[in-house]
C-alpha cells in the first residue's frame, strides 16, 4: 500500500488529475463531445470525497469517543481544517464575480454565500450560467454538514448497514423523481441523489481501517476495475438507444454504475497500481496537477465555457490574436485546448501557491 509516513496516499493525486481531466474536456468540447466524460469526473471526485472524508472522521472519532468534550473537539476540528481547505478560492472567486457584475452572481448571491446553488438549480430547474460548476461544490458541503455526525454517533456495527442504505436510497429517490417527470438536473444536482457515490467511499474506508485483509484482498484483482469500466461503457451505449438525451439510463443508472467502477479504481490505487499507471498516477506531473485540481475546477469555466463565454472574453482576445499571428492554428481544436488548458494551470498554480497552500499549512494545527 503506497503511503507517506503522514498517511498521504501517492496515486490519489493522479486520480484527481483524471477526475478534473475528465471535466474539462466535458465542457471545453461541449459542442462536440457525446460521452459523459463530466458526469464521471464529478462521481469520481465523489466517490474519493466519501472514501478521504470517512477515513478521516473514524480516526478523529476513535480518538475523541469516551473523552469529555471528544465531540466538540472533532467536530471543531474537521470543519476548521475543511473550512481552511475549501472557503479561500470559492468565495475570493464569487467576490471577484460580483465586482466584476458577471450573471447571476449578483442576483443569487446568497445561494452562493450559503453554498446553496444547486438547490437553486433544483427549484428553478435551470442553470447558473458561469458558476454551473459550483454545484458540486455545494454537494461536497452539505454532505460534510451531516456526515460527521453519522460517523460519530453510529456505533461501528451499524456503520455498513447505513452506507448501504444511503446508496439504495439514492438511486430510489432518482427513480423517482424521473418517473415523476421532474427536470433530469433535478436528480444530478440534489445532494441526496449522490450519495451513492459518497456511500461507496465510504464502505471503501470502513473496509480499509476496520478489516484490512480483506481490503487487500478485495481490491488487488483488476479485473473488478474492467468489469466496473464495461459496466459504464454499456450503460452509456444504453442511454444513446433513447431518442430523448436524457433518458433512465442517464439521470438514474449512470451514476450509481460509474460510483462501482470508481470505486474499485480507487481501491486499487489506495494499495497501489504497478506497471503503466503507476508511472501515470505517481509521474510528477499527474502528481503535481492533483495537487491543484481544486483550483483547475474552480477557475477552468472562468477560463473558457463553450456555452457562457462570450466573444469578447480576455481568453477568446488572445486565442483570436494568436490566430492573426500564426493563421495555421486558426480552428485548431487541440491548440485550443492547450491554451485553455495552459492559462487554468498558470492561473491554479498561482492560486495554490499564494493563496491555497500558505492558508493549508494552517490545518497542521488541527491534525491532532
Amino acid at each position: 500500500m503506497r503511503v507517506t509516513n503522514t498517511g498521504y496516499l501517492v496515486q490519489l493525486d493522479g486520480l484527481r488529475f483524471i477526475a478534473v481531466a475528465l471535466v474539462l474536456v466535458d465542457h471545453w468540447l461541449a459542442e462536440i463531445n457525446t460521452i459523459p466524460f463530466g458526469p464521471l469526473g464529478v462521481t469520481l471526485f465523489f466517490v474519493l470525497s466519501g472514501f478521504l472524508i470517512t477515513r478521516i472522521l473514524m480516526v478523529s472519532s476513535d480518538k475523541s469517543l469516551g473523552q469529555e468534550g471528544g465531540m466538540g473537539r472533532y467536530l471543531k476540528k474537521f470543519y476548521i481544517r475543511r473550512t481552511l481547505r475549501i472557503f479561500p478560492i470559492y468565495y475570493l472567486s464569487i467576490g471577484v464575480l460580483f465586482a466584476l457584475n458577471v450573471p447571476p452572481v449578483r442576483d443569487t448571491m446568497g445561494w452562493c454565500l450559503l453554498y446553496a446553488t444547486n438547490i437553486y438549480i433544483a427549484f428553478n430547474q435551470h442553470w447558473m450560467g458561469v458558476i454551473d460548476h459550483f454545484w458540486s461544490l455545494a454537494v461536497e458541503e452539505q454532505f460534510y454538514l451531516f456526515f460527521p455526525f453519522v460517523i460519530f454517533l453510529i456505533p461501528r456495527k451499524w456503520l455498513v448497514t447505513f452506507l448501504v442504505s444511503i446508496i439504495i436510497l439514492s438511486v430510489l429517490l432518482r427513480l423517482y423523481f424521473y418517473t415523476a417527470g421532474y427536470e433530469w438536473m433535478v436528480n444530478y444536482v440534489s445532494m441526496p441523489m449522490c450519495l451513492d457515490s459518497f456511500g461507496l467511499g465510504g464502505i471503501m474506508a470502513w473496509m480499509q481501517l476496520s478489516k484490512p485483509e480483506l481490503f487487500e484482498k478485495f481490491f488487488k484483482n483488476t479485473t473488478w476495475i474492467w468489469v466496473g469500466l464495461v459496466g459504464w461503457i454499456l450503460t452509456v451505449y444504453w442511454s444513446k438507444t433513447y431518442v430523448e438525451i436524457h433518458n433512465i439510463a442517464n439521470d438514474v443508472f449512470d451514476r450509481f454504475v460509474s460510483s462501482i467502477f470508481c470505486f474499485f479504481l480507487i481501491g486499487k490505487a489506495v494499495l497501489g497500481f504497478g506497471g503503466v499507471m503507476k508511472w501515470v498516477l505517481e509521474h510528477p506531473v499527474s502528481n503535481y496537477m492533483g495537487k491543484i485540481s481544486y483550483g483547475m475546477y474552480v477557475y477552468h469555466n472562468f477560463v473558457y465555457n463553450h456555452y457562457h463565454t462570450q466573444g469578447d472574453h480576455p481568453t477568446l482576445r488572445i486565442l483570436n490574436k494568436i490566430e492573426s499571428w500564426f493563421p495555421m492554428l486558426d480552428n485548431s481544436l487541440l491548440f485550443q485546448l492547450c491554451l485553455f488548458f495552459f492559462l487554468t494551470v498558470i492561473l491554479s498554480s498561482l492560486s495554490w501557491h499564494i493563496i491555497e497552500k500558505p492558508i493549508n499549512s494552517l490545518k497542521d494545527r488541527y491534525a491532532r
